[in-house]
């Protein structure tokens, strides 16, 4: 084995955490590292090519209070990049698109009698209003929306999208999560009551892109395709890590992986109540099919599903908010299937895939035919979300390791908000100054 290279800091993923925990290191001096798996940085964040032009591999816009992402975006000089817009979004529910966009879009939805309309809309007031977040930790989503809105409101509106985005855990997921995300939305709207999200000009891939320049222009090195396999203590201190690309030695080790990922990397010499903790959160994967279609499905960008009988939790055509022209002129549909990695869905091949998925669109969107696809992707995360469930602050492990110069940084641990690209950024800058501040 060729000699080990030596850094300061070694951070394992090259996703937005570990890029914006580089930026910091690198950029106060420090020699850092990052090993990526994977044959291009971004994670979650990945691209694809559609007609000559980087789409994301899993759809993903910003929400206009995403302070961090913002910042960073401005500190770079890039704010010209990103394109903020009104959004049209909808609900789908008893074979019917109904537009779901402004406070007067609720008022008009007939699925719901008027006094039931009127509960929907002053739960989410109500679930802004909340302050003590801790407060809702015994309690799981399904029990308080049903407590906020009641019996109806819940079946029609709620339990179809936490059956779609949790599936078997759906019953357990914490009150917490669905709080924070009532919170976010209610945040990202304009003076008319509209939802306004961003988006970066050429995919979050191209943020990845200028941040990873940035990085290695204060002397950071990135490597691609350098899977780790191991990260140990040394004798003389500090930390050996091995990779598909040889060894990497470090006096820190930061990992922005998945927790179970990082327990099987210290398998070797780690406690066993430690492992136990960091294989304690589950996770549910995700399957994405992309379209490439010659022609638009309908004028919604976001449908929510709120059918039980539709497997996917929504419909996102991405060519409603960020054009067609962008990808010579093909218009660009997500369906995104939440499942645990052992369901024969996440295993299915691609062409079977979107065999399965084309009849429920076509349920959905009658005139749609099986050649108005020009190409089909389908994309796979195994840690897509972290499963959260009551007291879930019980079991996030802390930032720092079993050993001295051992840190997590993970989407697991950004509670109570979600994982997003945002929260990745505010983490992964708050870990790296923090190392530059123990120096």
């Amino acid at each position: 084995m060729s000699e080990a290279r030596n850094f300061d800091v070694v951070i394992i993923g090259a996703g937005f955490t570990g890029l914006s925990a580089a930026y910091e290191l690198a950029r106060a001096g420090q020699k850092v590292a990052i090993l990526e798996q994977a044959e291009e940085i971004g994670g979650l964040a990945a691209a694809f090519n559609v007609g000559g032009s980087r789409l994301d591999r899993f759809y993903h816009h910003w929400f206009t209070n995403d302070r961090e992402v913002m910042g960073l975006i401005d500190e770079l000089g890039l704010s010209d990049q990103v394109r903020i817009n009104p959004t049209n979004t909808g609900v789908y529910y008893a074979n019917t698109v109904f537009k779901l966009s402004t406070p007067l879009d609720l008022l008009k939805f007939s699925p719901l009698n008027l006094f039931d309309r009127i509960k929907l809309g002053l739960l989410a007031l109500r679930a802004r209003r909340v302050t003590d977040w801790m407060a809702l930790e015994g309690r799981t989503a399904a029990d308080w929306l049903r407590e906020l809105g009641g019996e109806r409101v819940f079946q029609v509106v709620w339990e179809p999208l936490l059956k779609g985005k949790f599936g078997p855990y759906a019953e357990d997921v914490s009150a917490v999560w669905f709080w924070n995300k009532i919170k976010l939305r209610g945040g990202s709207r304009g003076k008319a009551g509209e939802e306004r999200l961003a988006y970066y000009k050429g995919g979050f891939v191209a943020l990845a892109d200028a941040l990873a320049a940035k990085i290695k222009s204060f002397g950071a090195e990135i490597e691609l395709g350098a899977g780790v396999s191991a990260v140990r203590p040394r004798e003389n201190g500090g930390w050996e890590v091995v990779t598909a690309k040889g060894v990497f030695t470090a006096a820190r080790v930061v990992a922005t992986t998945a927790l179970p990922i990082v327990a099987d990397l210290i398998a070797d010499w780690a406690e066993p109540d430690h492992l136990a903790r960091l294989n304690a959160i589950d996770y549910i994967g995700n399957v994405c099919l992309v379209l490439e279609l010659d022609r638009s499905l309908s004028s919604t960008y976001w449908l929510n599903v709120n059918d039980a009988s539709f497997p996917f939790v929504g419909v996102i055509e991405h060519t409603n908010f960020e054009g067609p022209e962008n990808y010579a002129g093909r218009h660009i549909v997500y369906l995104s299937k939440y499942v645990p990695h052992t369901d024969p869905l996440y295993t299915m091949s691609d062409d079977a895939f979107f065999a399965y998925a084309l009849p429920y669109l076509q349920a959905m969107f009658p005139k749609l035919d099986r050649s108005w696809s020009l190409a089909h992707h389908v994309w796979r995360a195994r840690w897509s979300q972290p499963v959260v469930g009551k007291h879930y602050s019980r079991l996030i492990p802390p930032q720092d390791g079993p050993r001295p110069g051992l840190h997590l940084c993970s989407m697991a641990q950004i509670y109570p908000e979600d994982r997003g690209t945002n929260y990745a950024i505010r983490e992964g800058r708050a870990i790296g100054r923090r190392l530059v501040s123990s120096d």
